[in-house]
Protein backbone atom coordinates (compact mmCIF):
# COMPACT_ATOMS: atom_id res chain seq x y z
CA UNK A 1 0.00 0.00 0.00
CA UNK A 2 1.67 3.63 -1.02
CA UNK A 3 -0.28 5.59 0.77
CA UNK A 4 -0.20 5.26 4.63
CA UNK A 5 -1.68 8.01 6.76
CA UNK A 6 2.25 9.41 7.96
CA UNK A 7 2.83 10.18 3.80
CA UNK A 8 -0.60 11.20 3.43
CA UNK A 9 0.16 14.49 5.99
CA UNK A 10 3.75 14.62 4.47
CA UNK A 11 2.64 14.81 0.76
CA UNK A 12 -0.09 17.14 1.57
CA UNK A 13 2.22 19.64 3.93
CA UNK A 14 4.88 19.72 0.42
CA UNK A 15 1.91 20.96 -1.37
CA UNK A 16 0.95 23.49 1.05
CA UNK A 17 4.32 24.83 2.45
CA UNK A 18 5.58 24.77 -1.22
CA UNK A 19 9.05 23.46 -0.66
CA UNK A 20 10.53 20.26 1.94
CA UNK A 21 12.11 22.44 4.30
CA UNK A 22 9.10 24.43 5.13
CA UNK A 23 6.55 21.05 5.25
CA UNK A 24 9.67 19.58 7.49
CA UNK A 25 9.01 23.20 9.95
CA UNK A 26 5.30 22.41 9.98
CA UNK A 27 5.86 19.16 10.36
CA UNK A 28 8.52 19.47 13.34
CA UNK A 29 10.84 17.21 11.23
CA UNK A 30 14.02 17.59 9.76
CA UNK A 31 13.99 18.48 5.68
CA UNK A 32 15.87 15.14 5.15
CA UNK A 33 13.10 12.75 6.73
CA UNK A 34 10.32 14.72 4.23
CA UNK A 35 12.42 14.32 1.48
CA UNK A 36 12.97 10.71 1.97
CA UNK A 37 9.79 10.30 2.54
CA UNK A 38 8.47 12.04 -0.63
CA UNK A 39 10.96 9.91 -2.50
CA UNK A 40 9.92 6.25 -1.01
CA UNK A 41 6.15 7.28 -1.94
CA UNK A 42 7.11 8.10 -5.07
CA UNK A 43 9.22 4.66 -5.63
CA UNK A 44 6.48 2.90 -4.25
CA UNK A 45 3.82 4.29 -7.16
CA UNK A 46 6.48 4.23 -9.41
CA UNK A 47 5.89 7.77 -10.63
CA UNK A 48 7.07 11.48 -9.82
CA UNK A 49 4.80 13.38 -7.96
CA UNK A 50 7.67 16.79 -7.53
CA UNK A 51 9.56 18.11 -10.36
CA UNK A 52 12.64 18.87 -8.62
CA UNK A 53 14.46 20.47 -11.43
CA UNK A 54 13.80 23.70 -9.76
CA UNK A 55 15.25 25.52 -6.77
CA UNK A 56 11.77 24.20 -4.98
CA UNK A 57 9.32 21.54 -5.48
CA UNK A 58 7.14 22.12 -8.09
CA UNK A 59 4.10 19.11 -7.67
CA UNK A 60 3.47 17.34 -11.58
CA UNK A 61 0.32 16.49 -12.75
CA UNK A 62 -0.20 13.27 -10.93
CA UNK A 63 0.59 14.78 -7.76
CA UNK A 64 -2.37 17.31 -8.42
CA UNK A 65 -4.53 14.63 -9.14
CA UNK A 66 -3.92 12.70 -6.25
CA UNK A 67 -4.59 15.94 -4.06
CA UNK A 68 -8.29 15.87 -3.80
CA UNK A 69 -8.31 12.11 -2.20
CA UNK A 70 -5.66 12.81 -0.57
CA UNK A 71 -7.33 15.54 1.44
CA UNK A 72 -10.36 13.97 1.91
CA UNK A 73 -8.76 11.16 3.28
CA UNK A 74 -6.47 13.52 5.71
CA UNK A 75 -10.22 14.83 6.72
CA UNK A 76 -11.41 11.25 7.77
CA UNK A 77 -8.44 10.78 9.60
CA UNK A 78 -8.81 13.80 11.61
CA UNK A 79 -12.43 13.13 11.97
CA UNK A 80 -11.24 9.57 13.39
CA UNK A 81 -8.88 10.86 15.65
CA UNK A 82 -11.26 13.65 16.72
CA UNK A 83 -14.30 10.64 17.61
CA UNK A 84 -11.61 8.35 19.33
CA UNK A 85 -10.51 11.25 21.42
CA UNK A 86 -14.38 12.40 22.11
CA UNK A 87 -15.09 8.56 23.19
CA UNK A 88 -12.43 8.50 25.50
CA UNK A 89 -13.91 11.76 27.17
CA UNK A 90 -16.98 10.24 27.85
CA UNK A 91 -18.94 10.77 24.30
CA UNK A 92 -22.26 8.46 23.57
CA UNK A 93 -21.85 6.37 20.37
CA UNK A 94 -25.30 7.07 19.59
CA UNK A 95 -27.27 10.38 21.04
CA UNK A 96 -31.14 9.68 21.09
CA UNK A 97 -33.85 12.90 21.29
CA UNK A 98 -37.37 12.10 21.78
CA UNK A 99 -39.31 14.82 20.64
CA UNK A 100 -42.86 16.12 21.73
CA UNK A 101 -45.10 16.30 18.16
CA UNK A 102 -45.94 19.58 19.15
CA UNK A 103 -42.46 21.09 19.24
CA UNK A 104 -41.02 19.52 15.76
CA UNK A 105 -41.29 22.95 14.94
CA UNK A 106 -39.46 24.54 17.65
CA UNK A 107 -35.73 25.51 17.33
CA UNK A 108 -33.80 22.27 17.80
CA UNK A 109 -32.05 21.87 14.52
CA UNK A 110 -29.43 24.50 15.16
CA UNK A 111 -27.96 22.86 17.95
CA UNK A 112 -28.28 19.71 16.35
CA UNK A 113 -26.13 21.18 13.14
CA UNK A 114 -23.97 22.86 15.57
CA UNK A 115 -23.51 19.31 17.26
CA UNK A 116 -22.72 17.42 14.25
CA UNK A 117 -19.96 20.61 13.36
CA UNK A 118 -18.70 19.48 16.56
CA UNK A 119 -18.68 15.68 16.74
CA UNK A 120 -19.18 14.47 12.76
CA UNK A 121 -19.21 10.77 13.42
CA UNK A 122 -21.42 11.09 16.16
CA UNK A 123 -25.06 8.85 15.29
CA UNK A 124 -27.85 11.29 15.97
CA UNK A 125 -31.68 9.74 16.30
CA UNK A 126 -34.86 11.65 16.49
CA UNK A 127 -38.05 10.33 17.89
CA UNK A 128 -40.89 12.10 17.47
CA UNK A 129 -43.29 11.07 20.18
CA UNK A 130 -46.29 11.92 22.08
CA UNK A 131 -45.07 13.60 25.29
CA UNK A 132 -45.71 10.70 28.01
CA UNK A 133 -44.37 8.07 25.48
CA UNK A 134 -41.15 10.64 24.94
CA UNK A 135 -40.80 10.54 28.50
CA UNK A 136 -41.53 6.44 28.70
CA UNK A 137 -38.70 6.34 26.42
CA UNK A 138 -36.28 7.94 28.55
CA UNK A 139 -36.84 6.53 31.57
CA UNK A 140 -36.16 2.90 29.48
CA UNK A 141 -33.08 4.52 28.63
CA UNK A 142 -33.92 4.07 24.58
CA UNK A 143 -33.72 8.05 24.95
CA UNK A 144 -31.29 10.10 26.71
CA UNK A 145 -32.72 13.15 26.04
CA UNK A 146 -36.29 14.61 25.77
CA UNK A 147 -37.47 17.71 24.17
CA UNK A 148 -41.54 18.16 25.86
CA UNK A 149 -43.63 20.67 27.75
CA UNK A 150 -43.34 21.90 31.08
CA UNK A 151 -44.95 19.01 33.33
CA UNK A 152 -47.44 19.65 35.80
CA UNK A 153 -45.53 18.15 38.79
CA UNK A 154 -41.78 17.20 39.10
CA UNK A 155 -40.79 13.97 38.99
CA UNK A 156 -37.54 12.93 40.96
CA UNK A 157 -35.93 10.69 38.86
CA UNK A 158 -35.60 13.43 35.83
CA UNK A 159 -33.38 16.79 35.66
CA UNK A 160 -34.27 18.97 32.93
CA UNK A 161 -33.68 22.76 31.88
CA UNK A 162 -35.63 25.22 30.65
CA UNK A 163 -34.98 26.23 26.65
CA UNK A 164 -37.76 28.47 26.00
CA UNK A 165 -41.97 28.31 25.41
CA UNK A 166 -44.32 27.63 23.08
CA UNK A 167 -47.94 29.05 22.88
CA UNK A 168 -50.76 26.86 21.93
CA UNK A 169 -53.76 27.68 20.18
CA UNK A 170 -56.96 26.39 19.72
CA UNK A 171 -57.43 26.14 15.83
CA UNK A 172 -59.98 24.59 13.82
CA UNK A 173 -61.74 24.50 10.08
CA UNK A 174 -63.26 27.42 8.53
CA UNK A 175 -65.73 24.71 7.10
CA UNK A 176 -66.88 23.98 10.47
CA UNK A 177 -70.50 23.97 11.67
CA UNK A 178 -69.32 25.39 14.88
CA UNK A 179 -67.98 28.89 12.60
CA UNK A 180 -71.46 28.65 10.54
CA UNK A 181 -73.49 31.19 13.20
CA UNK A 182 -70.67 33.31 12.62
CA UNK A 183 -70.45 33.02 8.91
CA UNK A 184 -74.12 33.63 8.48
CA UNK A 185 -73.68 37.09 10.87
CA UNK A 186 -75.72 35.97 13.82
CA UNK A 187 -74.72 34.23 17.71
CA UNK A 188 -72.06 35.90 19.71
CA UNK A 189 -69.51 37.26 19.37
CA UNK A 190 -67.09 34.99 19.92
CA UNK A 191 -67.24 31.32 21.35
CA UNK A 192 -67.17 30.42 24.62
CA UNK A 193 -65.49 28.13 27.04
CA UNK A 194 -68.64 25.48 26.91
CA UNK A 195 -68.44 25.43 22.40
CA UNK A 196 -65.19 23.72 23.73
CA UNK A 197 -66.34 21.34 26.06
CA UNK A 198 -69.37 20.72 23.71
CA UNK A 199 -67.18 20.10 20.56
CA UNK A 200 -65.08 17.14 19.33
CA UNK A 201 -61.42 17.95 20.38
CA UNK A 202 -58.75 15.76 18.37
CA UNK A 203 -55.92 15.46 20.91
CA UNK A 204 -52.33 14.04 20.54
CA UNK A 205 -51.53 11.88 23.11
CA UNK A 206 -49.54 8.42 23.80
CA UNK A 207 -50.93 5.22 23.15
CA UNK A 208 -51.51 4.48 26.80
CA UNK A 209 -54.90 5.43 27.09
CA UNK A 210 -53.93 6.13 30.79
CA UNK A 211 -52.07 8.74 30.05
CA UNK A 212 -53.54 11.93 28.94
CA UNK A 213 -52.43 14.95 30.45
CA UNK A 214 -55.87 17.04 31.20
CA UNK A 215 -54.48 20.64 30.52
CA UNK A 216 -54.80 19.94 26.86
CA UNK A 217 -58.91 18.13 27.00
CA UNK A 218 -61.15 20.65 26.92
CA UNK A 219 -64.48 18.63 24.96
CA UNK A 220 -66.13 15.90 26.51
CA UNK A 221 -65.61 14.14 23.48
CA UNK A 222 -62.89 13.70 21.78
CA UNK A 223 -60.54 11.45 19.25
CA UNK A 224 -56.63 10.47 19.89
CA UNK A 225 -54.27 10.40 17.59
CA UNK A 226 -50.16 10.19 18.26
CA UNK A 227 -49.71 11.81 15.16
CA UNK A 228 -49.41 15.91 14.81
CA UNK A 229 -49.82 15.31 11.11
CA UNK A 230 -52.83 12.96 11.59
CA UNK A 231 -53.84 15.99 13.86
CA UNK A 232 -53.68 18.21 11.72
CA UNK A 233 -55.57 16.21 8.98
CA UNK A 234 -58.20 15.70 10.90
CA UNK A 235 -58.99 19.47 12.07
CA UNK A 236 -58.65 20.94 8.24
CA UNK A 237 -61.10 17.63 7.39
CA UNK A 238 -63.21 19.50 10.08
CA UNK A 239 -63.77 16.86 12.50
CA UNK A 240 -62.94 19.04 15.53
CA UNK A 241 -60.81 21.35 16.96
CA UNK A 242 -57.24 20.96 18.64
CA UNK A 243 -54.44 22.54 20.44
CA UNK A 244 -51.73 23.28 18.26
CA UNK A 245 -48.56 25.28 18.16
CA UNK A 246 -48.95 28.57 16.71
CA UNK A 247 -45.52 28.48 15.02
CA UNK A 248 -46.81 25.14 13.45
CA UNK A 249 -49.86 26.00 12.17
CA UNK A 250 -48.95 29.47 11.04
CA UNK A 251 -48.31 28.51 7.40
CA UNK A 252 -52.20 26.75 7.40
CA UNK A 253 -53.45 29.25 8.96
CA UNK A 254 -51.93 32.12 6.18
CA UNK A 255 -53.33 28.93 3.61
CA UNK A 256 -56.78 29.50 4.87
CA UNK A 257 -56.92 25.74 5.97
CA UNK A 258 -57.16 26.31 9.73
CA UNK A 259 -58.63 29.21 11.60
CA UNK A 260 -57.83 30.71 14.99
CA UNK A 261 -60.83 30.15 17.24
CA UNK A 262 -62.63 33.60 18.25
CA UNK A 263 -63.16 33.03 21.55
CA UNK A 264 -65.18 35.68 23.95
CA UNK A 265 -64.46 34.70 27.53
CA UNK A 266 -61.06 33.67 27.05
CA UNK A 267 -57.67 34.43 25.29
CA UNK A 268 -57.19 31.89 22.61
CA UNK A 269 -53.69 31.23 23.13
CA UNK A 270 -51.46 29.14 26.40
CA UNK A 271 -48.36 29.97 26.67
CA UNK A 272 -46.23 26.84 28.27
CA UNK A 273 -42.53 26.38 28.83
CA UNK A 274 -40.25 24.20 27.14
CA UNK A 275 -38.09 21.60 28.64
CA UNK A 276 -35.11 19.65 27.49
CA UNK A 277 -35.53 16.03 30.29
CA UNK A 278 -32.75 13.38 31.24
CA UNK A 279 -32.94 10.87 33.80
CA UNK A 280 -30.84 11.13 36.92
CA UNK A 281 -30.47 7.52 36.62
CA UNK A 282 -28.02 7.78 33.97
CA UNK A 283 -25.26 9.84 33.39
CA UNK A 284 -25.32 12.42 29.94
CA UNK A 285 -22.55 11.78 27.80
CA UNK A 286 -20.60 14.13 26.01
CA UNK A 287 -23.00 14.93 22.75
CA UNK A 288 -25.76 15.01 25.32
CA UNK A 289 -24.59 18.26 27.53
CA UNK A 290 -23.32 20.10 24.61
CA UNK A 291 -27.22 19.60 23.28
CA UNK A 292 -28.67 20.34 26.27
CA UNK A 293 -25.83 23.84 26.74
CA UNK A 294 -26.91 24.75 23.02
CA UNK A 295 -30.22 24.62 23.40
CA UNK A 296 -30.23 26.92 26.75
CA UNK A 297 -28.05 29.36 25.25
CA UNK A 298 -31.14 30.27 22.58
CA UNK A 299 -33.14 31.67 25.09
CA UNK A 300 -32.10 35.18 26.81
CA UNK A 301 -30.86 34.51 30.53
CA UNK A 302 -28.11 31.73 32.19
CA UNK A 303 -27.77 28.71 30.74
CA UNK A 304 -25.81 26.26 32.91
CA UNK A 305 -25.06 23.02 31.26
CA UNK A 306 -25.87 19.89 33.40
CA UNK A 307 -23.77 18.12 35.59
Amino acid sequence: MAFTSDNVLVFLAVLDRGSFSAAARALSRVPSAVSMAIAQLEAELDMPLFDRSGREPRPTAAARALEPQARALAAQLQQLNTQALALTQGLEERLTLAIAPELLAARWHGPLATLAQDYPLLQVEVLAAPQADALALLHAGRAQLALVFERPSLDGREDFQEVGSETLVAVIAPQHPLLAPRAAGAGPAGLREEHLAGTRQIVVAGRDLGQTDARFVYARHHWRTDSHLAALGLIEAGLGWGWQPRALVAPRIAAGTLVELPLENLSNGAQLWVDVVWSRERPLGLGARRFVELMARQRPGSSPAPQ
